[in-house]
This record gives C-alpha cells, structure tokens and sequence, in this order.
C-alpha cells in the first residue's frame, strides 16, 4: 500500500505547495463542482504523483485525488466547455491572486477563478496508484 498525499492549504505559501502537487493533474469538466449551499468547490483529479521516486516504485504513477475549497462564495469560469462533460482539463497551476481569490489555470488558456472568504483548501489521494509510462513535460521558455 502506498503512502497517500494529504496537504491543506491556509495560505499563498502552502498553496503553492499543493499548486506543485497538483501540477498537470486531468480533470474532466463533470468533475468540477460547485456546491453553492456548502460553500465549496470539488474537483476530482487524475494526479500525477511528482513525489514518488520512481526508482522506489513502479515508474511514474497517477493517482485518483480529490482537490476541496472551502469557504467559497463565487465561481467564474473562462474559456471552459461545460457543455461537454467529459472534455478533459489539464491543471498547471493554482495561485492565490488576493486574498479572496484563487485561480485555476488550466492549459489551452482555460481557467476558474474562485472568489472565497479565504483560504481554506485540502488535497487528499483516493485509492492507489497505478503505473503510467508518461511523465508530463513542458518546453523551457
């Protein structure tokens, strides 16, 4: 059984941190909640799992994890499919743009910006890992 991640998030410092963690994680346009009542917003993630040692393991691996904001008041999207459930999402990062909002950027310029109260976020890994022979790169600039 291998160790599950599980971080929190209270402010830029360890947001960054789960922005790492997070870093090219899929997420299909279904998987992206809003629950307006409770105050959150869920997305449920295809991670890949940047800390694990692949000579420890496997190889590279992904894992199903669950990416929770709390004390959410509002949620504005750009560029994102909702009319297609099952468009798959590339996550690059989250930042804290202020102290009430936090945004999701995704590639092809796709984002969600997530107005909050503050800062309040959770990740936590579901189920094990499996094996996958890509490892996410992108180009230097």
């Amino acid at each position: 059984m291998t160790a599950k991640l599980k971080l929190s998030a209270l402010d830029a410092d360890d947001l960054a941190i789960v922005s790492a963690a997070v870093q090219d994680a899929l997420v299909a346009v279904r998987d992206c909640a809003y629950l307006k009542e409770e105050g959150r917003f869920v997305l449920l993630l295809n991670r890949f799992r940047w800390e694990a040692d692949p000579g420890q393991e496997i190889g590279h691996t992904r894992t199903h994890s669950a990416l929770v904001f709390n004390e959410v008041t509002g949620v504005r999207h750009h560029d994102i499919p909702t009319a297609e459930p099952d468009r798959m999402l590339e996550l690059l990062a989250v930042v804290l743009e202020n102290e009430h909002s936090v945004l999701l950027r995704f590639s092809a310029g796709r984002a969600i910006r997530l107005e909050i109260g503050r800062l309040a976020c959770h990740l936590g890994d579901v189920g094990e890992p499996w094996p996958t022979p890509w490892k996410p790169a992108h180009p230097v600039e």
